[in-house]
């Protein structure tokens, strides 16, 4: 209970010189209140730094959630019992969120000194309330700029080490200019190829310096850092180190494209890999009679049969008697037209007693073959010699000894005589456009010519 004082006046427990006046109640709530908008300003920044980095790492959300706790209203009372307000809670929870919500992904230093900001911030009632809000943004933009710097650490490597052409990572072998920049194989052999065709000297698309095959060279760093990049498999959306991705799509991922082993009698089964067992156990295709089975088997003969056909015809060739081979060099020249073509020449040789030249084309002397993405290349050999009687002959073209270049074999045949000493152009069998450009980026075409003359 209250005492009473002398003059029957309620006495204050606290004494009569400790009563406040009006005017410094009404001062005291004044500020009080100016300390909460700006302490609730200083949680506020906190919470929402705590959410950009929870933003950078998905996994830390609850946690964040859980160590920010629910905010405290307000104390009733200016006195001694007063609380601190909604900052002093927020904010050390807040600091410790954001340490959580950081993560593996974002650098330590970042996320060391936001939550270092955030805790002076709120931790110190003594400090004024702008330097408190102020201390809290700075945390606040530094959260941002740490979760964005790290989240985009890929997609910024994967820009500074993709190819300056395709603007895609290479894939195999990476090939730099004398000034750094990066071009994949494909792309590199591509300008080259490119330059051929319209006689000119290849040029890199960075800085326009000269680029051929002795004046860059492979840079292996590059190659490395590319292999150990993350990949998305194309199956199963998960993502692998690019050394090992090719491997995992092959044999581990149990979402691969694979086909039933029944295939060979005619399953026309395509599905994940993880499927195939329930597949095969209820596939119909072994329990089919020899009849269904003897018109799948005879497609499958005729396929067969024209490579035998191939095979059988070479065996006979290397039976006759007179046969010769030589490599040959197919040098680039060019037209006397007035939009000159590019066309390729050998110089001449000598087989079976007999001179000869070949000459070959790109996509059979069309206008502008460096505008055309599917490219090929036919030849025509040519007898320079006299002869007496007709010369019937079979060839073919083979790749060189040292040329990586794929050419399918294929046998031509052809009577040369007097009048008619040259073949038709014929197509070189090479497997796409890809080797095609091979051959063209080269500064000379090196081939195996197979003669072999056929005795009446």
């Amino acid at each position: 209970m209250l005492g009473g004082g002398p003059s029957g006046v309620l006495a204050h427990p606290l004494g009569p010189a400790d009563v406040p006046s009006s005017r410094e109640w009404r001062s005291h709530w004044l500020q009080r209140s100016r300390d909460w908008e700006t302490e609730g300003a200083v949680a506020a920044a906190g919470e929402r730094a705590a959410k950009t980095k929870m933003a950078a790492a998905p996994g830390s959300v609850a946690a964040a959630a859980s160590a920010a706790g629910p905010r405290r209203p307000p104390p009733a009372g200016p006195g001694g019992g007063v609380g601190a307000g909604p900052g002093a809670a927020a904010g050390p929870a807040a600091a410790a969120a954001l340490g959580e919500a950081a993560g593996p992904g974002l650098p330590d230093e970042a996320g060391l000194a936001g939550a270092r900001q955030l805790q002076e911030a709120a931790g110190d009632p003594d400090a004024p309330p702008k330097k408190r809000l102020r201390a809290a943004e700075a945390a606040e933009a530094a959260a941002a700029a740490a979760a964005a710097g790290s989240g985009k650490l890929e997609e910024r490597l994967y820009s500074v080490l993709c190819c300056t052409v395709c603007l895609d990572l290479p894939k195999a072998s990476v090939y730099q200019c004398t000034n750094g920049h990066l071009m994949c194989a494909g792309c590199f052999i591509h300008l080259l190829a490119d330059a051929r065709l319209k006689e000119e000297q290849a040029t890199c698309p960075n800085c326009r310096c000269e680029i051929s095959k002795s004046l860059c060279c492979r840079n292996l760093a590059v190659e490395k850092a590319v292999s150990e990049l993350p990949s998305e498999c194309g199956f199963c959306l998960r993502q692998f180190p690019r050394s090992l991705l090719e491997r995992h799509q092959k044999e581990e991922c149990q979402d691969r494209v694979t086909q039933c082993k029944y295939k060979r009698i005619g399953c026309p089964w395509h599905g994940p890999f993880h499927e195939l067992t329930v597949h095969e156990a209820a596939c119909a295709h072994p329990t089919k009679t020899g009849n269904e089975l003897m018109e799948i088997l005879d497609e499958m003969d005729q396929s067969h049969r024209k490579e035998m056909q191939l095979y059988n015809s070479i065996f006979s060739l290397l039976s006759f008697e007179k046969i010769g081979y030589t490599e040959v060099q197919f040098r680039p020249y060019r037209t006397d037209d007035f939009i000159t073509r590019l066309y390729y020449e050998t110089p001449r040789f000598t087989v079976l007693n007999q001179t000869w030249v070949l000459k070959a084309r790109v996509n059979d002397s069309e206008r502008n073959p460096n505008l055309s993405c599917k490219r090929t290349l036919s030849f025509q050999l040519l007898l320079k010699s006299k002869v007496t009687a007709p010369l019937e002959c079979s060839f073919l073209l083979l790749k060189g000894p040292y040329d990586d270049v794929k050419i399918s074999p294929v046998i031509y045949h052809f009577v040369f005589t007097n009048e008619s000493n040259e073949t038709d152009y014929v197509p070189l069998p090479i497997v796409d456009s890809v080797e095609c450009n091979k051959l063209l980026a080269a500064k000379n075409i090196n081939l195996r010519l197979f003669l072999f003359q056929i005795q009446k």
